[in-house]
């Protein structure tokens, strides 16, 4: 890793901590530099503002939820066994411990800041879930009937969230799931299967 590279993401990571710890008003980009161990010119040549910081945070924490191959749809498989593969590895991915914190950091910004509440969730439409690919192939082969694979998705992972992401966000443990993501399935299952 480049020296420039390092500073950027030694400059990113003390902004999370900054943020987290004095939430977006309340941090200062000076503090930021010291805690990164850079000068602020330094953290300025590679952030113009503090808005230009918190949106590569953002756009981290984008990539991050989005890093998870697209899931292929196998005929060959049962369905239900492979939806809940996929969002087993889709919930470990969201409930690891540094995503929940970008989390808890940007979202509560978001709750404050509603335009840049709505620039965000724009920029994440853009991206897959990586599950949409599964059900969209499974509509596309009869497995499920068709339907909006985007909307789908949305209502499956909605569903599994509020077990096993929500949870860990707000109260900071996890609950007991056991057969809760097969359940999950089972309901999307009884609502879309052709």
């Amino acid at each position: 890793m480049k020296l420039t590279e390092k500073k950027r993401k030694d400059i990113i990571e003390a902004a999370i901590e900054e943020f987290r710890e004095n939430g977006f008003l309340g941090a200062k980009t000076t503090q930021i530099a010291k805690r990164a161990g850079v000068s602020s010119r330094t953290l300025y040549n590679h952030f113009e503002t503090k808005e230009a910081l918190f949106d590569a945070i953002t756009e981290i924490m984008i990539a991050r939820n989005s890093a998870m191959a697209p899931v292929p749809y196998d005929p060959d498989r049962p369905l239900d066994e492979q939806l809940i593969e996929a969002l087993e590895r889709y919930v470990s991915v969201i409930t690891e411990p540094e995503a929940i914190g970008l989390n808890r950091m940007v979202i509560s910004e978001f709750l404050r800041d509603l335009d840049r509440s709505r620039a965000f969730f724009a920029e994440s439409l853009a991206h897959d879930y990586p599950i949409k690919r599964l059900i969209e192939e499974a509509m596309q082969a009869g497995a499920l009937r068709k339907a909006d694979p985007e909307f789908a998705t949305s209502q499956l992972l909605a569903l599994v969230k509020n077990f096993f992401f929500w949870p860990e966000f707000l109260l900071g443990e996890k609950q007991k799931t056991d057969g809760i993501m097969r359940d999950c399935v089972a309901m999307f299952l009884s609502h879309y299967r052709a």
